[in-house]
């Protein structure tokens, strides 16, 4: 239901913007004055489409271009090797999911996988989404656009697209130029866009692997984790509960010094059964308030509570004494008795000249009474299952040393990291396969000039290679679309 809601308000939006566009247009009394608005500001609508185009980087790109030109003419080269090397691995991988798949070979990792917003893209990472999208689309067409006047080919201009909800770049060169120069020029052009897609894979992991010394002197780690986000309307939320910024280092007595110990503790605590508190026999009867001290423990029941629900801040527990081998309930402040010491075993609780007890929660086995030390606020109880623990909060290793430090900055540089190395790979395996309207298409028509033209002088043979390398190609990846696409919704 959800995902048919956000189909019906994206194309509602499309809509409305393709119709108010068309209605502007045809207007005596705006035609005029919206054409020239379009024509200035390079805007202009389509069906589910929203284009920018501009000459006004065409300077930009003519400064980068003329940098260096001996570094640039190795760099762009050393693209042209990536590419061909790419192209080829490429194929390689995409024929190989085909064929695991009509042999019905188990392929554990799908190499190309849709990313839809309310499939399986999560709401709150549509922003990271589209954010790498653009920057990728940006550098991808800054390559082409430099190679070009390195090149000696025009760019007419840039500009900017939204197709749905899909962000994406494009750079104009003139198809005049680039139909005269050598076939290796045509391959530096033609491979910039994907060998920059692979230098953003190579930065993207340098930064995902070094922003953690970057982060020292604002953030500490290793003596606890912080909370960067609850969920509303869940049992930890709320005045008395967990906020964001608090620093967790207990969760049910065991320590947490960065969120795989606190998933390790949350799981330990769903296998290991509850632990108990160390507790005078004496305190015990003076803090009982149940009406009836000793039940009838015969009985095959999960757990008794022994409160009666007449009170928020008591819980039912159990203990045994010595006089008393067989359990017994009592109704006990819980924040008072999980202050006291905690305690797996009645030998852990030993008082020179008192009796000790070890009292443990009266609950059921799917229920915990976690204890959780947040920074100096009084610690929060939680009595349910640990899993709603788990996934009411969202936890970060990295804990700010002032308040004004962004709490989440951490997770936002690894997230995007991540969607860029993410991204930007699987551009450069759809780019280089010599498919119909990528760069690969285009790739392939520059490598079989450049080493068909002497030994094939006859260009429509090299014309029907081509041709058939790029069928090829297309189906190939048409085929791995539909079974990435079969694995999303069906498989």
């Amino acid at each position: 239901m959800l995902q048919t809601s956000w189909i019906a308000l994206i194309l509602g939006c499309w809509s409305s913007l393709y119709l108010l566009d068309a209605f502007l247009k045809t207007q005596p009394w705006s035609a005029r004055r919206y054409m020239t608005f379009l024509d200035k500001t390079g805007f202009s609508v389509s069906v589910c489409q929203f284009r920018w185009y501009s000459t006004s980087l065409n300077r930009t790109f003519l400064r980068l271009a003329q940098w260096r030109p001996n570094f640039l003419r190795t760099w762009f080269t050393f693209g042209v090797f990536f590419g061909l090397v790419a192209m080829l691995l490429s194929v390689m991988l995409l024929t190989l999911m085909v064929f695991n798949t009509l042999t019905r070979e188990t392929v554990e990792n799908q190499v190309l996988t849709p990313i839809m917003p309310g499939v399986n893209l999560p709401a709150s990472q549509i922003s990271y989404y589209m954010l790498t999208l653009l920057v990728c689309g940006i550098l991808h067409e800054f390559g082409h656009a430099i190679a070009a006047i390195r090149e000696q080919v025009r760019v007419n201009g840039f500009g900017l697209f939204l197709m749905l909800i899909y962000p994406g770049a494009y750079v104009d060169l003139s198809s005049e130029h680039l139909q005269i120069i050598s076939p290796m020029r045509q391959l530096r052009i033609y491979c910039a866009g994907v060998w920059h897609n692979f230098i953003i894979v190579l930065i993207g992991i340098l930064v995902l692997f070094m922003y953690p010394w970057f982060l020292m002197p604002f953030y500490s780690t290793g003596y606890g984790v912080v909370i960067t986000q609850v969920s509303e309307n869940t049992a930890v939320s709320g005045p008395r509960g967990l906020a964001i910024r608090d620093p967790v280092t207990s969760v049910g007595g065991c320590p947490v010094t960065s969120v795989k110990d606190w998933n390790y503790c949350l799981t330990m605590s769903i296998r290991e059964p509850s632990l108990g508190n160390c507790l005078p026999v004496s305190m015990i009867s003076e803090l009982d308030t149940s009406s009836k001290k000793k039940l009838d423990t015969d009985k095959k029941s999960a757990y008794i509570d022994c409160c009666n629900e007449t009170s928020s801040t008591h819980l039912c527990f159990m203990y045994h004494t010595k006089k008393i081998p067989n359990n017994v309930y009592a109704c006990l402040p819980a924040r008072a008795t999980t202050d006291r010491p905690i305690c797996k075993f009645q030998s852990d609780c030993y008082a020179p000249n008192m009796e000790m007890s070890c009292v443990y929660p009266s609950v059921d086995n799917q229920t915990k009474l976690l204890r959780v030390i947040h920074g100096h606020k009084p610690p929060l109880l939680f009595l349910g299952h640990p899993l709603d623990l788990h996934y009411s909060v969202i936890l970060s290793n990295y804990i700010p040393y002032s308040a004004l430090i962004p709490v989440n900055l951490p997770y936002a540089i690894d997230t995007f990291c991540k969607y860029l190395i993410s991204l930007s790979g699987a551009l450069v395996i759809l780019n280089v396969v010599p498919c119909y309207a990528l760069d690969g298409q285009f790739i392939c028509q520059g490598f079989i000039e450049l080493t068909l033209r002497s030994t094939i002088p006859d260009k429509e043979v090299r014309d029907a290679i081509f041709s058939l390398s790029v069928l090829f190609g297309t189906v190939l990846l048409a085929l791995n679309v539909i079974m990435a696409m079969w694995m999303l919704f069906v498989g």
